[in-house]
């Protein structure tokens, strides 16, 4: 284990748990790092920056518009001190985030000279909330901290033990060590090797809307979420992603090709043009299994007399085809299940000639479309049966991409 070399931005908010980042300093400096210090101005409540500048060896940055030395000449850098600093470290990690911070990074904040820096980095930002249980639970701090993991943030769990106010609970910030070894993880570990570097990934998203006449359409309800942060773990990988995505209001991840479709045809005609050189194809769309058989032109009148009777056809079966044609690619398919998903999971796995599976069903808390989290079950063709407790969709696709790389 060895950091020598690496450049590490440390930010420290004001929380009590400051006091721990006196010895992840010492951490980084004892591997060699070399090591930057960013303190909110709260932050000096709790710690001394004389003791983290002698322990880094570099000045500690504090203010976002410091005082001008007369005798030095200012430079470009030193004007934007904030966006060359964001752009010189490998990793930025903020210990400890307060329930402030973390509000203010959601909403792009940056009134201080930490909140400015994030918004410049190109390095990983991995934050570790810090604070009191009932502010941790507070919906908005949930919110926040979710939030930041769909915008790509990687976030430390707080752990359980005694609290600043007395109380025992969920929001210490982990020991220097555990954090130190995170820091590792994505500077020399796994994530450091981008393990599907220079691999190809084709990922759907969302749902297929199949129009009844000009205003209406047979949907569903899904989002994209999953896909969308499938999208975003493989990039973090390493990987060349193209994103097929249904109707959604979701942003683009950073680094991914979009494809946009509207309708089932139109999917399966993207997924065909687009499997060539493809490594991985992981098929998490919710795709319709009908269309209707014809298309009214204009929009279509309610007769006061009858009900409305829909001829609908089936839709072309996207992922039987990939797996009949598969070649040089793995295939994962996902399967929505409200009883028995593990066995219609193993069933559909060996039908569609898949190499992996993931199962979840809408009906367990915290499970299917629209929420946040999702609840899955990880099937492969080599056997592996893994069920995982509830967590972010982001969370669930960091998983099923280290299980799809395992294949």
């Amino acid at each position: 284990m060895s950091l020598k070399g690496k450049k590490i931005l440390l930010g420290i908010s004001g929380g009590i748990a400051a006091y721990k980042s006196v010895e992840l300093v010492r951490l980084f400096k004892k591997q060699e790092a070399e090591v930057r210090v960013i303190m909110t101005p709260s932050a000096l409540n709790f710690v001394s920056p004389v003791t983290l500048s002698a322990l880094s060896g570099n000045e500690v940055l504090i203010n976002l518009f410091p005082e001008v030395d007369p005798s030095k000449t200012e430079t470009v850098e030193t004007k934007t001190w904030h966006v060359y600093t964001g752009l010189w470290a490998d990793i930025f990690i903020i210990a400890p985030a307060t329930a402030n911070t973390i509000a203010k990074l959601a909403g792009g904040i940056s009134d201080n000279f930490l909140t400015a820096t994030v918004l410049s980095a190109r390095c990983p930002v991995v934050i570790s909330p810090a604070m009191d249980e009932d502010m941790l639970n507070n919906e908005i701090t949930e919110h926040n901290i979710s939030k930041l993991k769909e915008f790509g943030y990687w976030v430390i769990p707080p752990v359980s033990g005694e609290l600043a106010s007395g109380l025992h609970g969920v929001g210490r910030m982990p020991e220097p060590s555990e954090i130190f070894d995170y820091a590792d993880m994505f500077l020399t570990g796994v994530y450091a090797k981008r393990l599907l570097k220079g691999k190809k990934v084709l990922i759907t998203a969302g749902p297929t809307y199949e129009p009844i006449d000009d205003v209406r359409y047979l949907g569903n309800y899904s989002t994209g979420k999953m896909g969308f942060s499938l999208a975003k773990a493989a990039v973090q990988q390493g990987a060349e992603v193209t994103l097929i995505a249904g109707p959604t209001l979701l942003k683009t991840p950073l680094n991914v090709k979009r494809i946009d479709i509207q309708t089932s045809d139109e999917m399966f005609s993207a997924v065909k043009k687009n499997t060539i050189g493809m490594d991985y194809i992981i098929m998490s769309a919710a795709v319709a299994d009908y269309k209707p058989v014809s298309i009214v032109d204009g929009k279509l009148k309610k007769s006061k007399d009858e009900n409305l009777t829909i001829e609908t056809i089936r839709t072309a079966d996207i992922l039987k085809y990939l797996g009949e044609n598969k070649k040089n690619y793995k295939l994962v398919g996902f399967a929505l299940e409200t009883e028995n998903e593990v066995e219609y999971g193993k069933d559909k796995l060996a039908k569609k000639n898949l190499d992996m599976i993931v199962v979840n069903n809408p009906k367990v808390e915290g499970a299917g479309f629209g929420t946040e989290t999702n609840v899955i079950t990880v099937i492969t063709r080599k056997g592996l049966h893994e069920k995982f407790k509830k967590m972010t969709k982001y969370d669930a696709a960091k998983i099923i991409i280290d299980k799809m790389v395992e294949l």
